[in-house]
């Protein structure tokens, strides 16, 4: 689990993200990102009914928390990871480095 403070909370904060931000994608996943005043990231999480039923969409929500965990310290700013209906269907390695891919075009932007 992220901590409270590298969490996205509310709902103006997703839609500033999505609305105002860059935008990345790799494969299975769109990343949206903001610069913020904060130090450090906030991160939200987006999986809709399209990936899956609950037991799904929870999985995916599971690993996606568990690869930014390992990488919160690269990231900056406001980010709001969307997965997308092909998520569903890939390993744990393959989403890894979807979310890395798009990680990596975020720092190269920051």
């Amino acid at each position: 689990m992220l901590t409270r403070a590298h969490r996205l909370t509310s709902t103006l904060d997703y839609s500033r993200v999505v609305r105002h931000g860059a935008r990345f994608s790799a494969g299975t996943l769109v990343v949206h990102w903001v610069t913020s005043e904060r130090a450090g990231a906030r991160i939200g999480f987006v999986v809709s009914k399209g990936v899956g039923n609950a037991p799904q969409r929870n999985l995916i929500k599971r690993r996606l928390r568990a690869i930014t965990r390992e990488n919160i310290g690269d990231i900056s700013g406001d980010l709001v990871v969307r997965a997308l209906p092909a998520a569903a269907n890939i390993d744990f390695d393959q989403l890894r480095a979807d979310l890395e891919r798009c990680l990596a075009k975020v720092s190269a932007r920051a």
